[in-house]
């Protein structure tokens, strides 16, 4: 049994090839990918080589954490069934090749145990529950954030979330093209703020050169939230954030409970995921699928169609 699938065979080198499937076991299961996203922090990150270290990292590799699918064949231990609708959060099936995180292919082996059923009315959509639980999953480790920093997908998803627990955020934006689309909460331009007394800020932009600015704006024992993923060392001044008390708490990727917790707030309609998917390609596309979501600020989220290339 074989794929196609997205392989980063170096930095800047990408190719759309067939590669060899590890045979499943009595507790994986088969799925055959409809959709899979591109995400913007670590494949990105992958892509121009800058990708800190990080457990499997190798090239080459097969990217992606954010993939949809139906069920083909499951394992008598696997706990699924044949013709259940899943997320998959990546896959390990590749032979040789690094599954890092192993998302981008048309059929992927994977541990029953690793796939969350759910609505399949969501459809596309559906890539979108890992960011959605990577931003719960920065939530639920305090108190809810009155500013977050970025307005791209894993923003707005935090943005509404908190507004689903009772908080009324403030986002910042710099790029005009991402202003528009705020659902319960406002989004300005830093400039325009003369805040210095949030309680929690939390960072999604990703950038190691804020935090001096962030911790600027913190109340007396305010909390700032590092939920992007960085790849240059961050440092701080530290006599403003001694005056402030200040605490950094940094956000690891998400857990089973919170895919879980978002799942049900998304199949319960709490959470809207709509207007976050603004393109799509189909996976024989994906040079400029790739180039698209790396480097048009207009594409929040790109998503790959595999449903002819299996």
């Amino acid at each position: 049994m074989d794929t196609l699938a997205v392989v980063l065979e170096a930095p800047e080198s990408l190719s759309l090839r067939r590669l060899a499937l590890t045979a499943p076991g009595d507790e994986d299961v088969v799925v055959d990918i409809d959709w899979s996203g591109i995400s913007t922090g670590t494949e990105k990150l992958l892509w121009t080589g800058r990708m800190p270290p990080f457990p499997g990292l190798g090239y080459p590799l097969v990217p992606g954490y954010e993939s949809v699918g139906r069920v083909i064949a499951a394992g008598e231990r696997s706990g699924r069934a044949v013709g259940d609708y899943v997320f998959v959060p990546g896959a390990k099936c590749y032979g040789e090749v690094h599954g890092l995180f192993g998302g981008a292919a048309a059929r992927v082996v994977v541990p029953g145990a690793r796939v969350i059923p759910f609505s399949e009315q969501l459809g596309e959509q559906g890539v979108l529950l890992a960011l959605a639980a990577t931003a719960y999953h920065a939530l639920v480790g305090g108190e809810l954030p009155e500013l977050i920093v970025g307005h791209g997908v894993l923003g707005r998803l935090l943005a509404r979330l908190a507004v689903v627990e009772g908080g009324k955020p403030v986002v910042w934006e710099r790029n005009p093209q991402r202003m528009q689309g705020a659902e319960g909460y406002a989004v300005i331009d830093p400039a325009t703020d003369t805040r210095k007394d949030y309680r929690v800020i939390c960072d999604v932009s990703g950038d190691p050169s804020l935090l001096d600015t962030l911790i600027g704006r913190l109340a007396r024992g305010g909390e700032v939230v590092l939920a992007g993923f960085y790849d240059k060392p961050l440092s701080f001044n530290f006599p403003p954030a001694f005056m402030r008390e200040a605490r950094l708490r940094v956000a690891a990727e998400f857990r089973d409970p919170d895919l879980a917790a978002v799942k049900a707030h998304v199949e319960s309609s709490r959470l809207s995921l709509a207007g976050l998917i603004t393109h799509r390609l189909a996976a024989a596309e994906a040079q400029a699928a790739y180039r698209t979501a790396f480097g048009d600020a207009g594409c929040l989220k790109m998503v790959l169609d595999w449903r002819n290339s299996r």
